[in-house]
């Protein structure tokens, strides 16, 4: 019998990570990538990319463990306990992606606890110098309508939308991102719109009234807008900011820290369509 058990493991085994090799060599072959983890590597240990050069993401603050679960390698990394992972602006290289029509392209595969505002991956720096933000993938940015929602995040300035004391400017998707499930979440950006997606689905939002508007200058009755897709043409400013998985740097410190499991992500320099998507997140 422990044979029999034996095998059975072994031929599930062999089966996972088949299918997970299966879904890296689909993205590696996606035209305009220029980064994928898949976080396999073990607590301790530089999270290296596999695309134009390996990017190796280390620790901060703290080990990051990993787990044996996950979509791409049958691995993940796990969040939630204020350690993250972060690449020194001086090596971003090709992932410093900005420019007035630059598109761009963020997609993670992710198990979220459902707890708090979770930043996934960019160049995202809500503080220093006034501000470095560029882009950015989150989970849940509720103060302007993004709660528990997929947030795709662009900025040209790196600072806040005026007259607002926060930035604004991001896609939120229609559909929810469920608690301690599996999902694909991506936004893109084609230098004109932001998009949000989950599972490679992208949902059309409505105009609507935005919270936290109200009695700004220019709008005493507050800012109605669309936030998916959400009109953006400045484009993305080379603001300077380092490339962070799982928290960004706040007023007060890193903060907006991811809670739960990334099994992969990949950055692309051109705003995927969504039948590319599609095929990404099945």
């Amino acid at each position: 019998m422990k044979y029999f058990l034996g095998f059975l493991l072994s031929l599930l085994t062999s089966l996972t990570f088949g299918q997970a090799s299966e879904k890296v060599q689909r993205i590696l072959s996606t035209k305009g990538l220029v980064a994928l983890w898949d976080f396999k590597e073990e607590a301790g240990q530089a999270r290296k990319a596999m695309g134009q050069v390996d990017f190796a993401l280390n620790e901060m603050k703290g080990t990051v463990p990993r787990k044996m679960e996950g979509p791409l390698s049958g691995f993940s990394a796990e969040f939630g306990s204020g350690s993250y992972l972060s690449l020194p602006h001086a090596e971003t290289g090709a992932l410093n992606i900005h420019g007035k029509k630059q598109g761009v392209t963020v997609v993670a595969w992710v198990k979220w606890t459902g707890e708090q505002t979770g930043f996934v991956g960019g160049m995202w720096n809500e503080y220093q110098a006034g501000g470095k933000r560029q882009y950015g993938l989150f989970v849940s940015l509720p103060y302007y309508n993004g709660k528990n929602q997929v947030c795709g995040h662009i900025s040209e300035t790196g600072k806040p939308t005026p007259p607002f004391p926060y930035s604004i400017d991001y896609s939120a998707s229609r559909q929810e991102v469920p608690a301690n499930d599996w999902v694909c979440v991506a936004f893109t950006y084609d230098g004109k719109y932001i998009k949000s997606y989950m599972n490679g689905i992208f949902e059309k939002r409505e105009p609507e009234l935005i919270q936290h508007t109200t009695g700004f200058e220019g709008y005493p009755e507050g800012l109605t807008q669309t936030k998916n897709p959400y009109y953006f043409p400045d484009g993305m400013g080379n603001n300077g900011s380092d490339f962070t998985v799982g928290a960004v740097l706040l007023k007060a410190g890193m903060g907006n820290f991811f809670k739960g499991q990334i099994g992969g992500l990949a950055v692309f320099n051109r705003a995927l369509p969504e039948r590319e998507l599609r095929s990404l997140a099945k």
